[in-house]
């Protein structure tokens, strides 16, 4: 296993523990809503601290359930994840551009040969139709 790829699963491993860790340590099992939102916190320990507090502005929108406010954060959350992978994706390509293009400049690609296959297939000689190709 490369050094990459054991990073990646520790990270990962680090990732699984903190979302399983509380659920399984029941972390918030005094509560009446274990892992309400920090929105909520906030507003309760407000509450408690100053009780004719008064807000300084109200929401310009607000949900009529909460499955809706569910929705609207899982779509935020999608769009967001779109966001880094198109970007990502991007950089990704210009990259392989880059290699590409310098590859080109230094002659071991000429213009008029393919795009190297990424699964590595026709370099192996593997993925070609001997069959259809013959007279």
């Amino acid at each position: 296993m490369s050094r990459n790829a054991r990073i990646n699963t520790l990270l990962l491993l680090a990732v699984a523990a903190l979302a399983v860790l509380p659920l399984v340590l029941g972390l918030g099992d005094h509560k009446e809503e274990p892992f309400a939102g920090a929105d909520g916190e906030a507003e309760a320990a407000i509450t408690e601290l100053e009780p004719d507090y008064e807000p300084w502005f109200t929401p310009l929108y607000e949900p009529p359930s909460g499955e809706v406010e569910s929705a609207l954060f899982s779509l935020q959350a999608a769009l967001g994840a779109g966001v880094l992978a198109y970007y990502f994706g991007l950089r990704k390509g210009r990259r392989q551009g880059e290699e590409r293009a310098a590859a080109r400049r230094d002659g071991d690609i000429t213009p008029d040969d393919p795009a190297p296959d990424p699964s590595g297939a026709r370099s192996r000689g593997e993925g070609t139709d001997t069959a259809a190709t013959a007279p």
